[in-house]
């Protein structure tokens, strides 16, 4: 009986390829995530921004708050001035102006740099605003790409799958069943290609006998070392002359 080496050949290349395509729809779950991730590592950038700015608010109000409670104790000092009646508290009270005034100057100076900080952040802000709309955009296209991919990967899976069910009767059972226990046993790759007398998928030299045999065509030969199905891959002709 006549070996249906085409029909196999046929049929492991439908294999590899619902295979492979089936390989890539199951990763796409953790693509889409790894994008959600990445949409979401870009606005954290943004977000930390405006904490950075709101905690700088904070402490602008509590310096502003300082400098008024200094200068309320400034004045409330002042009036006292008025009615001291010793040089000795007249000069204490100076001391404790002059102090809470320094004290002033240096709140307000550190008013002044949160100010400049601030304008640093907003700055921040906005170039993360903008990276991250950026990214985002970008990102979502990769997401969009992906879904179309999907939609077709999943047209074809099923006219491939239609293909191997057209196909899959044509083979002899006995065929058919050998072509299935190899592929479930050697990870989806039943058939290998001799070329050069050597097994294509582990390189093993084949017996002469067994070349010859394989040329016939008339029996199912078997590589001795990886187990595989082996076909003569017939060399294309030299086009030299």
């Amino acid at each position: 009986m006549d070996i249906e080496f085409d029909k196999l050949i046929t049929l492991q290349k439908l294999d590899s390829e619902i295979r492979s395509i089936s390989a890539f729809l199951a990763n796409i779950p953790s693509l889409t995530e790894e994008i959600d991730k990445k949409i979401e590592l870009s606005s954290q950038a943004v977000t930390k921004a405006k904490e950075k700015l709101t905690l700088n608010q904070k402490k602008r109000r509590e310096l502003e708050a300082q400098v008024k409670d200094m200068k309320a104790q400034i004045s409330k000092y002042k009036r006292q001035l008025n009615e001291v009646k010793t040089n000795k508290e007249y000069t204490s009270l100076l001391k404790e102006i002059e102090e809470a005034e320094k004290t002033v100057d240096t709140l307000e100076e550190e008013i002044i740099s949160e100010m400049l900080f601030a304008d640093e952040i907003e700055t921040e802000i906005k170039v993360a605003s903008q990276k991250h709309n950026q990214d985002k955009e970008r990102l979502l296209k990769e997401s969009e790409t992906i879904f179309q991919k999907k939609k077709e990967l999943e047209a074809k899976m099923k006219n491939l799958a239609q293909e191997k069910e057209e196909i899959s009767p044509r083979i002899p059972s006995d065929q058919f069943a050998l072509y299935l226990r190899i592929f479930n046993k050697k990870t989806g790759i039943a058939l290998s290609p001799v070329t050069d007398d050597f097994c294509s998928m582990c390189h093993m030299r084949i017996r002469p006998q067994a070349l010859n045999e394989l040329k016939e065509g008339k029996k199912l030969i078997l590589c001795e070392n990886c187990g595989r199905i082996l076909y003569w891959l017939k060399k294309p002709p030299d086009s030299k002359g």
